[in-house]
């Protein structure tokens, strides 16, 4: 018997991939900004990605073991959410608030709320959101690359006393600079950003529309200035957000035209708390804002079905007259 002339229910196009072949390429995608935060602040950042990672494997076997769940480390997730999170901390950081964060991230965010599928925000962005809340001393304790003059890496090149056009966008590129160890090697966000395109993993739309957003704005907001435009997009953690936390699959709108929205406002909501807020980076902010109207922007821009037409009006029906010539 021909089986496409089989009616079974929706979907009714499959795909081949896994969610483990899925959470596989991300984790290559990660490798670049692995070694790229190794090679720049030494062996301590490999450990800082090392315990995040093993610390959400733990805990999400632990978790699903006691509530005699199905245990899905296999499924590769646990293991991205690790080396997120690593790659949102300073290389400095002790490993018992890494634990911590991984903790936050894993039961708390992701399987409180039902496990893959069913988080209300991405697990690595909340945990490093807490860990920012509650560790902010830590966050920002920043380790800088050797052989850099300390007045040259200050806390954030975002600093309002830190004059943009003296920053080298050559050395932003490379890293040669003070922060987190996944936003100072923009050359290694930029390959992981091609793999994934090229496996088809995400879609160009979100990083896009986040990166060009901010990039227009602070264009307006320095006068013309490309160069420190430029200084503003590759600065804190815009292009590893947009790259490996903005387009995450459950939290993230599901059609063209909502990520389009959801990224647009990721980069406005960012560029106004980096501008006139009291804090000089807001993207994991933004992004978690993004994450909670995730659910509005997909009903704002839901796909009209073919050959869908809007249902006319009915007229109401004249009321009848009696015999004296008036309404009954």
């Amino acid at each position: 018997m021909d089986e496409r002339l089989i009616v079974t229910a929706s979907p009714h196009i499959r795909d081949k991939a896994t969610t483990q072949g899925l959470m596989g390429d991300v984790l290559i995608s990660l490798l670049p900004c692995v070694v790229a935060a190794t090679l720049i602040f030494g062996f301590r950042a490999l450990m800082v990605i090392v315990v995040t990672t093993a610390a959400c494997v733990a805990f999400e076997y632990l978790y699903c073991r006691l509530l005699h769940k199905k245990i899905p480390i296999s499924d590769l997730s646990a293991c991205v959410t690790g080396v997120i999170l690593g790659m949102n901390m300073p290389a400095n950081m002790p490993f018992w608030i890494c634990i911590v964060g991984a903790f936050v991230a894993i039961v708390i965010t992701k399987q409180l709320f039902g496990g893959l599928g069913y988080n209300f925000a991405n697990p690595a962005l909340v945990g490093r959101i807490v860990l920012f809340l509650g560790f902010a001393g830590r966050m920002t304790a920043y380790v800088y690359p050797k052989g850099t003059a300390d007045a040259i890496s200050s806390a954030t090149v975002l600093a309002e006393t830190v004059d943009k056009s003296s920053v080298s966008l050559v050395d932003m590129l490379i890293g040669i600079r003070g922060g987190v160890l996944g936003e100072t090697c923009a050359i290694a966000i930029l390959i992981g950003l091609a793999y994934l395109l090229i496996r088809r993993v995400i879609n160009i739309s979100i990083p896009a529309s986040m990166i060009l957003t901010i990039f227009i704005l602070s264009l307006i907001a320095e006068g013309g200035s490309v160069h420190n435009a430029l200084v503003e997009v590759m600065s804190g953690g815009l292009l590893f957000g947009a790259v490996f936390m903005a387009t995450d699959y459950v939290t993230s709108p599901f059609n063209a035209k909502g990520r389009i929205i959801y990224g647009i406002f990721i980069g406005v909501v960012a560029f106004a708390i980096r501008r006139f807020g009291s804090m000089n980076e807001g993207v994991s902010y933004a992004i978690l804002l993004g994450n909670l109207l995730t659910p509005w922007f997909n009903e704002w821009s839901h796909q009209i079905p073919l050959g869908f037409t809007k249902p006319k009006k009915e007229k109401k029906a004249a009321p009848a007259a009696d015999g004296k010539g008036g309404a009954q």
